[in-house]
């Protein structure tokens, strides 16, 4: 009998999980360490997205170098690992960029609109009161570590930084 052909739980449960790197240190350096963590998984479906998220948790993920050829234009405009059309293409077919099956609910957002947003978020806090715009401040900077200045990048998925309407809110604007 072929072990593949057994049916049930696994013969021996492992008594801890397994993490990748464990034996050796990762240098802070590097994509994915501490001072240059991975970017944002965007443009995919929601399972591509676990699977790519799969990859980076055990160790697997392997980050693009250089830019790779987009299958449907043949321009070399994909800038994600795992990702086999470019941004425009994908958002133009409206299909995800690793698989490229037609789905109606695209994960992430793509780059140009979170600037747009950014930017959006920095005149209102210009022509907003001294007193707003400190408690939209701290509360934009409140998740984020100290040793970054800049804005944060994706706006309406974590908790703790404001958006557009919690903008609008103290500044009384409409």
């Amino acid at each position: 009998m072929s072990s593949g052909s057994r049916k049930g739980p696994q013969k021996h449960q492992n008594k801890f999980a397994w993490k990748p790197n464990d034996s050796g240190q990762i240098n802070p350096t590097e994509v994915g360490g501490r001072l240059r963590p991975y970017s944002e998984v965007t443009g995919v479906c929601l399972r591509c997205k676990e699977q790519i998220e799969w990859k980076r948790k055990y160790g697997k993920y392997k980050a693009l170098i250089e830019p790779a050829k987009c299958q449907r234009c043949s321009k070399r405009n994909v800038r994600q690992a795992y990702h086999n059309l470019c941004t425009g293409c994908a958002k133009e077919h409206r299909i995800c960029a690793k698989c490229s099956c037609r789905v109606g609910n695209i994960i992430g957002r793509d780059i140009l609109e979170v600037e747009a947003e950014q930017k959006t978020l920095e005149e209102a806090i210009k022509n907003a009161r001294e007193r707003d715009r400190r408690t939209l401040l701290r509360t934009m900077n409140k998740g984020k570590p100290r040793s970054s200045n800049k804005t944060p990048t994706n706006v309406d998925d974590e908790a703790g930084e404001a958006s557009v309407e919690e903008l609008e809110e103290f500044t009384g604007d409409s």
